[in-house]
């Protein structure tokens, strides 16, 4: 015969004092540890988002990022005219060359700066990022030192807005206009014409990579295969999502660390968890007696006690993760280990970072839960109802 939930639903009301440190306590566990996940989670998105599975990039083999490559406009030539490759609007091939570099830009928490990316692109450049549109201002002009700058950076740079002047390169930029690349990294970027910013940077001969839109997946892996395996052309291609998806290591440290933390907190939570549970069950030793008396088993005591420790870590857990609700959303950047420039993103406490936060907090909940409930389950009952 089982004890009835009601049972347990009483005693954590009854003793709302010791419930409701316990369960901050968990609470603030499991609130670090969605944070740290919506933070990745964040950064994945919208690396990921960047990325079209039929895009090819390109880079000079042995470069880990376009940022370090030295890509030869004369490859170019070869590459844009392979099998495979689809037709623009034109009926030019959509295959373009880039060029990246890194500015410094001040922000009102540091001055001195953070590193944001220059991108030089040609116009099938724009045709191959599906997402992209211009939100304020206008498209720059092929020849003229004018900028269009995504959304983040228009946001977190006060020196990026629209109708200000950037200065590197040999000159002033203008900006002339916002893009929104959705939930993209390109949002975190700067775009210039390319001809304009390879003058500025002497890179007149070379580029930082190519960009090539397959026709389907199958021509997508064939060109992969078929631009690597070229002893000529000396790249490295690569899909656009795997390229990415490389990007979200940057993040790796910040989540470990994270979930060290999460972790060490969690022993400390489930160390009060057994503390309350313990305390529970030597006050309650006659109740435990008395349902020994009116025919409940030990394991139905033993399966009573767990419940309640789970109810309490779950209590824990709902609380972190209303705590942690005010992060979704919120813009923060990061520095990308590939291309040393920040990458803007948005903290995504979606339903899976949640259910992962809750799943924690039922695992405290029993660990720190079984022990107690053993004990109980194992008193005497005479000696159950001697104890006061």
């Amino acid at each position: 015969m089982a004890i009835p939930l009601a049972y347990n639903l009483r005693n954590l009301v009854v003793r709302k004092t010791t419930t409701v440190m316990t369960a901050l306590g968990i609470a603030l566990t499991v609130a670090v540890l969605i944070s740290i996940l919506a933070l990745v989670n964040g950064l994945h998105t919208t690396l990921s988002t960047a990325a079209d599975p039929l895009n090819i990039i390109l880079v000079r083999k042995g470069s880990e990022s376009e940022l370090v490559s030295n890509f030869a406009r004369t490859i170019f030539q070869d590459v844009k005219f392979k099998p495979g490759i689809a037709r623009g609007k034109n009926g030019q091939p959509l295959a373009a060359m880039e060029a990246v570099v890194v500015i410094a830009l001040a922000t009102a928490s540091n001055p001195d700066g953070n590193n944001v990316t220059v991108r030089g692109i040609m116009p099938e450049s724009w045709e191959m990022r599906d997402s992209l549109r211009i939100t304020a201002g206008r498209m720059y002009q092929s020849g003229r030192r004018e900028v269009i700058v995504g959304q983040a950076v228009a946001q977190r740079y006060p020196d990026a807005a629209l109708g200000k002047t950037l200065r590197f390169g040999r000159g002033d930029w203008e900006i002339v206009g916002v893009f929104d690349a959705g939930r993209g990294a390109g949002n975190s970027e700067i775009f210039a014409d390319l001809n304009q910013l390879a003058a500025d940077f002497q890179r007149i001969d070379t580029v930082s990579s190519a960009h090539v839109r397959a026709t389907d997946a199958v021509a997508a892996a064939a060109l992969i295969n078929d631009l690597s395996g070229d002893q000529r052309l000396n790249v490295a291609a690569i899909s656009e999502k795997d390229y990415y998806d490389k990007q979200t290591a940057s993040a790796a440290p910040v989540e470990f660390i994270g979930i060290f933390v999460s972790l060490i907190m969690g022993i400390g939570s489930g160390f009060a968890a057994v503390n309350t549970m313990y305390a529970a069950v030597a006050r309650r030793s006659r109740e435990i007696g008395t349902l020994r008396v009116l025919g409940f088993s030990r394991a139905s005591i033993l399966f009573s006690f767990l419940v309640e420790a789970v109810l309490l870590s779950a209590l824990g857990g709902l609380l972190g993760c209303l705590l942690t609700l005010p992060l979704n959303g919120i813009n923060t950047g990061i520095q990308n280990s590939a291309t040393f420039a920040e990458t803007a993103f948005d903290f995504r406490v979606d339903l899976r970072t949640m259910a992962m936060g809750m799943a924690f907090a039922v695992v405290l909940g029993t660990i720190g839960g079984i022990f107690p409930a053993r004990m109980a389950a194992k008193k005497e009952i005479l000696t159950a109802l001697r104890e006061v």
